[in-house]
């Protein structure tokens, strides 16, 4: 993976609880696990049928160095926005990883 083509920043996300309320409600929260710089090989948007009519989402494939413990259920921040992570994918043996996201939750 060259150094050169990294040439973007981004910060993988994780959900936790910051806090209890006085109901006993947790309150969800992102936390950093990791900022990092990575390529951005394609972005396109795709137009998804929602009972209100059509929403297009965009999906972004981020290539990066090997980073232990990217999941699925973790988030991507990039230029201001969320990503919700749809695959993971090792690139080499533990020399990179593909993260394929949208701004669309994947549950959604």
């Amino acid at each position: 993976m060259r150094a050169g083509k990294l040439d973007h920043q981004i910060t993988i996300e994780r959900a936790g609880v910051a806090s209890i309320d006085d109901m006993g409600v947790p309150t969800d929260a992102w936390a950093t696990v990791a900022t990092m710089r990575a390529q951005v090989v394609t972005a396109d948007a795709d137009e998804f049928l929602t009972g209100a009519g059509t929403a297009a989402a965009e999906t972004i494939l981020f290539r990066i160095r090997w980073t232990e413990g990217v999941r699925q259920t973790d988030r991507v921040r990039h230029a201001g926005r969320s990503y919700g992570i749809l695959g993971v994918v090792e690139i080499g043996r533990r020399r990179g990883l593909e993260i394929r996201a949208t701004t669309k939750a994947p549950d959604a």
